[in-house]
């Protein structure tokens, strides 16, 4: 007897258990209840600021200036670490920055398409500190030698 000549009812009355064709949701691995109180929706949530430095290598354009960030990577194959330069667009509403300058970049709102960061400067490394002025007014001994 062939199964295409059998009648539905008796099919009907076949039925197949695996919990793979009805599942059911498992309690341990459900998703885990958060511990945390829900934030307020009004607070954005918190994020770390990102920063880089750089120097100006292009600044023709009007309120924007090209800085190269170079950074230390090791290479993929020889694990030396190998220097690594990229260039970002940044916004200097002054237009206060020369080519050559060394410039912090910060994190902010898109303001065009390329540009993301705000260029704030950074007072060169060789700068002379002032010498501290003695309190007492007296010249110090190694001073005098």
């Amino acid at each position: 007897m062939s199964l295409l000549h059998l009648p539905l009812s008796q099919f009907k009355s076949l039925s197949l258990t695996s919990p793979f064709l009805h599942p059911t949701p498992l309690p341990h691995l459900s998703k885990p209840p958060s511990f945390l109180p829900p934030r307020p929706l009004s607070t954005p949530p918190i994020r770390a600021m990102k920063t880089l430095q750089g120097r100006v290598v292009c600044a023709t354009n009007d309120k924007t200036v090209s800085v190269e960030v170079t950074r230390l990577a090791p290479h993929p194959k020889y694990k030396r670490r190998v220097r690594k330069k990229k260039k970002f667009q940044a916004h200097d509403p002054e237009n206060k920055f020369q080519v050559g300058d060394y410039v912090q970049l910060e994190k902010c709102r898109p303001i065009s398409k390329t540009k993301t960061f705000l260029a704030i400067p950074v007072p060169p490394r060789n700068a002379k500190k002032e010498a501290v002025s003695n309190e007492l007014g007296l010249p110090l001994a190694s001073a005098q030698a």
